[in-house]
């Protein structure tokens, strides 16, 4: 990837960050320090507009520097995701003339960390349907009553955006997406987050038990299943764009670790000569490096496309899922390539790319999963299945 015209990511803090990472892994702890020095950096406030005290940087410009951070800590990479996700869509919005999600912008100027409570267990409609109840509370806001799962950053956020589903209105059924507020309580989050990897996110489930969204923090009420919203779009392509930036960084980082490990491992039957000098490791090397290289290009060419307000129409959503399923699969692929080149020492549960193993299995478990991205990509060129 070329060099971003804005660094806001130096690379002695990658440095502190990396050294951390498996200290949080091990322990299955948050990352406490990785997240005050993010935001000592101006980082959580990257995508906000600099009148509301951001950094102003773009989807692209922000893209390229979470392929930094997931190259030195995945799980630290892809728990910030969540807060720069609604801060991406508030810009979105924005930018296309919508002031709906301003208070995003100026409360993420302002410090405010923000999480997204939008998964739920067995909900394969994702934003488009909701186990979860929203309901009415007489003067234009809502309670939320349901619980949600992989809550990244639960120690830290303060704000939550949540949706539900309303059933008791006069238009209903509505979706109804809004914001919590931390200290005003209504849920409560589990100690549930002991998984294979991506550990340091912390990413626990949170019961909603009466969590409640004032009036001026309901964003949108919109009918269940797939619609035109510009909120939609905006939750889509941050989500699915910054995912495959994290997964980008994972594969970058693979395969630096796999290039050193070929070139200090030495082989007894070739005279002592390294491994880098071996046709076969040479080959699967290269076939990893092939891959990784591709999505760079597809990478910026996509977020710019968000940046410059490009219409693609009805294929917006297939080059978002496309993007996001490229990129977590090559992941997986060049990790994979780089384990059966280093040796044994990476099957141990301290090597750095044993942690990237387990870490990048979780990109099949994000939406837009494979199967649904599959249906989405055939929707957009052979239309719907006919009923």
């Amino acid at each position: 990837m070329s060099e971003s015209a804005v660094r806001v990511l130096s690379d002695e803090l990658l440095e502190r960050i990396r050294s951390r990472a498996a200290g949080y892994d091990r322990d299955n702890t948050f990352f406490t320090e990785d997240l005050a020095e993010l935001a000592d950096a101006g980082y959580l406030r990257a995508l906000v507009p600099k009148e509301f005290g951001g950094l102003g940087l773009s989807l692209r410009e922000v893209a390229r520097e979470q392929v930094r951070l997931a190259s030195a800590a995945p799980a630290t990479a892809l728990a910030v995701n969540m807060h720069l996700v609604w801060t991406g869509v508030a810009k979105v919005l924005r930018d296309r003339g919508d002031d709906s999600l301003e208070f995003v912008q100026r409360e993420a100027g302002a410090g405010e960390v923000f999480g997204f409570g939008i998964s739920e267990g067995g909900n394969d409609l994702v934003l488009f349907g909701s186990r979860t109840d929203a309901r009415p509370d007489g003067e234009g806001g809502y309670t939320f009553h349901g619980t949600k799962i992989f809550t990244s950053l639960s120690p830290a956020w303060t704000r939550l955006g949540t949706m539900g589903l309303d059933s008791t209105s006069e238009d209903a059924p509505k979706i109804v997406f809004g914001f919590i507020d931390r200290s005003e309580g209504g849920f409560e989050i589990a100690d549930d987050w002991n998984t294979l990897g991506m550990r340091a996110t912390q990413s626990n489930s949170t019961r909603l038990n009466g969590a409640h969204a004032p009036a001026d923090r309901i964003v949108r009420r919109l009918d269940p299943g797939p619609n035109a919203d510009l909120l939609t779009f905006g939750i889509f392509s941050n989500f699915e764009l910054l995912l495959a930036a994290v997964y980008t960084g994972i594969g970058a980082r693979a395969l630096e670790l796999a290039v050193e490990a070929v070139n200090k491992r030495t082989s007894m039957k070739n005279d002592g000569r390294s491994y880098a000098q071996d046709p076969d490791i040479r080959w699967r090397i290269a076939d990893a490096a092939i891959a990784q290289d591709a999505l760079y290009p597809q990478l910026d060419a996509i977020t710019g496309d968000v940046d410059a307000l490009v219409d693609h129409g009805g294929q917006w959503f297939a080059k978002l899922v496309g993007m996001k399923v490229r990129a977590t699969e090559t992941a997986r692929d060049v990790v994979d390539k780089a384990i059966r080149v280093s040796g044994g020492g990476s099957y141990f549960a301290g090597s750095e790319l044993g942690r990237l193993y387990r870490d990048v299995l979780a990109g099949m478990f994000h939406p837009s999963d494979d199967e649904s991205a599959h249906s989405t990509v055939a929707t957009a060129w052979l239309g719907p299945i006919e009923a």
